[in-house]
């Protein structure tokens, strides 16, 4: 457990050892360190490579993101007092987490088996490509590889132009989220056994897990989901649909929705169309439904159908850039824009939680640490003298 008492969180008691690299990993330990954990990051002395500097990039957007609220030390661990000195921090702490290949904590010999022999109270999470066995344990693990093999991208895309990406790193991130969720509930349960476990996950799981219903569609009814474009799977209308001055997003799937939809654009005649008498119907003949959708709103601008769509109780919505999606008053009133100042960058704003706890709210309290930053504060903790340390950083343990 940490011994940093003027932390504050509702897990500021916890104390988390970071190996994680890349994005993954970092956003699992994300959520401890927003809710006041002590998080420690490690990454390699200088004079080594460095497994996660980022380099010329550590002070753009991504790295700042993934990184706030930590603390970071340099230790090399392929040094023996390099190992000495990380098994001292892992035996005070509640939380080890990596996203190396699988066989890199074994041959370090920092594995769960071999951590818990000193401490059988950690919790380890491991995150990979493919998972930590089985035929393709060896094989690295890319977001865009994991998006192809779980499904996303035959789902992806409009029918017709081959597989298509997501614009985000979606199995990186949920892998990062489903860890965390297990750590959790490994902690959790910690209270009643006494006993750590280990914790995994992979990109291909997460992917996959990620896909919910449309996976579903295959594992229980056997239905392959094709691509849909912007249209959804089943509900139709539901999907993007021109206006004079652009597009907007109507959802309106449901017997009731479109009837309402018909009835705000003054178009009740449609509903009296066979081929478009209930939901079956409308997904069965969604391209004749689209057409005539758009014919009507190509009619008015976005602000003016979203207004109409709005007061007759029509779900829809506007498609934003990014920059206009964090001017939106909603967005402004959740401050999904995280206000802090960096020493090198000044006042900037990071991603906030999404997650609202009423009492013990995340916070974000300091920005992306530089490497090493906290080393001699994390050694001096352990019990090293300044002497000590300064031969170790001479070195290149720490």
């Amino acid at each position: 457990m940490s011994t940093n008492t003027t932390r504050k969180g509702p897990l500021a008691p916890y104390r988390v050892i970071d190996l994680t690299r890349v994005r993954s990993g970092p956003t699992c330990v994300r959520q401890f360190a927003d809710w006041g954990a002590d998080v420690i990051k490690i990454e390699s002395p200088p004079g080594m490579e460095l497994a996660d500097s980022w380099g010329d990039k550590r002070l753009g957007p991504d790295f700042q993101n993934l990184h706030r609220n930590k603390r970071a030390m340099t230790l090399n661990l392929k040094d023996p007092d390099g190992i000495k000195i990380f098994r001292k921090l892992s035996d005070g702490a509640d939380v080890v987490a990596e996203n190396f290949r699988p066989d890199v904590k074994f041959r370090l010999g920092i594995d769960y088996e071999s951590l818990k022999t000193t401490n059988p109270r950690i919790v380890y999470a491991s995150i990979s490509g493919f998972g930590q066995d089985g035929p393709y344990v060896k094989r690295a693990g890319f977001d865009q590889i994991t998006q192809g093999m779980g499904g996303l991208m035959m789902i992806t895309g409009e029918p017709g132009t081959g597989p298509m990406r997501a614009g985000i790193a979606v199995s990186d991130s949920a892998a990062g989220v489903y860890c965390a969720l297990g750590v959790m509930t490994a902690l959790l349960e910690r209270e009643h056994s006494g006993q750590g476990q280990w914790v995994r996950v992979s990109l291909l799981q997460a992917m996959i897990a990620l896909c919910d219903f449309q996976a579903a569609r295959w594992t229980v009814a056997k239905e392959v989901p094709p691509q849909a474009g912007n249209d959804h799977p089943t509900g139709i209308p539901t999907g993007v649909f021109p206006t004079a001055d652009g597009y907007i997003n109507i959802a309106a799937g449901g017997q009731a929705m479109w009837e309402r939809l018909c009835k705000a654009m003054k178009a009740e005649q449609l509903m009296a169309v066979p081929e478009f008498k209930d939901a079956t119907l409308r997904s069965k003949n969604r391209k004749q439904v689209n057409a005539a959708v758009a014919e009507i709103t190509r009619t008015k601008s976005s602000k003016e159908w979203l207004e109409i769509f709005e007061a007759a109780g029509t779900a829809c919505g506007p498609i934003y850039k990014m920059n206009e999606v964090f001017a939106d008053p909603q967005v402004q009133h959740l401050h999904m824009a995280a206000p802090v100042h960096h020493p090198v960058l000044g006042d900037i704003a990071l991603v906030n939680q999404p997650i609202e706890l009423s009492r013990t709210p995340s916070e974000i309290r300091t920005v992306t640490p530089e490497c090493g930053e906290h080393t001699d504060e994390v050694m001096h903790e352990l019990g090293y003298s300044d002497g000590e340390i300064a031969d170790l950083r001479k070195r290149i343990v720490i």
